[in-house]
């Protein structure tokens, strides 16, 4: 499998296969794919998995891809304007990721959901309780809003993120949710009551935008029916 990321802030992944490689993705985040592709809808990983999906939110199917009589191309891309990153899981590596985050990966990788382990992050992060999870020996690509920057956290090293900015990170980073401070700062600072800790080691990636902020932002541009 080869591949290249094109785009600026809309993003694609284009991915190169050949014949007896899979790759597969969220329903509808194939953009184009060569005459020789083939896809078919299945329940990776059997129907508990499939269920499992379900429940977060996420389609009961996913979409794999396969190349027939020779390499096959297909380009993907996310359902908001925004990064598209490719993330290297050999080596035993276990990613935690927002639920929005998946986009596609290679056949090798397993996509799973998994729970918050706190409560807290759980009803304030910005993530819910379910979150997915990912780990196998090979590449997944990711998505999400804005621009991306990745941060290494040292042991014990912690960084505050306002809520939902988070995209995805290392299982060795502990996330979890802090009071924001005072009650005149969480009223009027700007940045609500609470935002979320994640403590090193481990690798971190942060999203500029958030689809929440993108959809306010729009609010005030769409057309409102007149009173006559």
């Amino acid at each position: 499998m080869k591949y290249n990321i094109t785009g600026d802030n809309l993003q694609f992944v284009n991915v190169e296969f050949n014949p007896g490689e899979m790759m597969y993705s969220e329903a509808g985040s194939m953009v184009y794919m060569s005459g020789n592709v083939r896809m078919e809808a299945k329940a990776s990983g059997g129907i508990l998995k499939g269920l499992k999906r379900a429940v977060s939110g996420e389609s009961f199917f996913v979409t794999n891809f396969h190349a027939d009589g020779g390499p096959g191309l297909i380009g993907f891309a996310g359902q908001v304007p925004g990064k598209v990153q490719a993330i290297d899981l050999r080596g035993g590596k276990n990613w935690l990721l927002q639920k929005s985050a998946f986009l596609v990966a290679e056949a090798s990788v397993d996509l799973d959901i998994a729970f918050q382990k706190k409560l807290g992050a759980a009803l304030f992060g910005g993530e819910g309780l379910i979150i997915q999870s990912v780990t196998g020996e090979g590449t997944v690509f990711i998505n999400g809003c804005g621009d991306f920057i990745e941060y290494n956290l040292q042991p014990n090293q912690m960084l505050k993120v306002s809520t939902a900015h988070v995209v995805g990170w290392e299982s060795s980073v502990t996330y979890d949710i802090q009071s924001i401070g005072g009650i005149k700062t969480a009223l009027f600072g700007g940045e609500g009551l609470f935002v979320t800790t994640l403590r090193g080691p481990g690798k971190v990636i942060l999203q500029s935008m958030t689809l929440s902020k993108l959809a306010s932002s729009l609010v005030p541009f769409l057309p409102r029916s007149g009173s006559g």
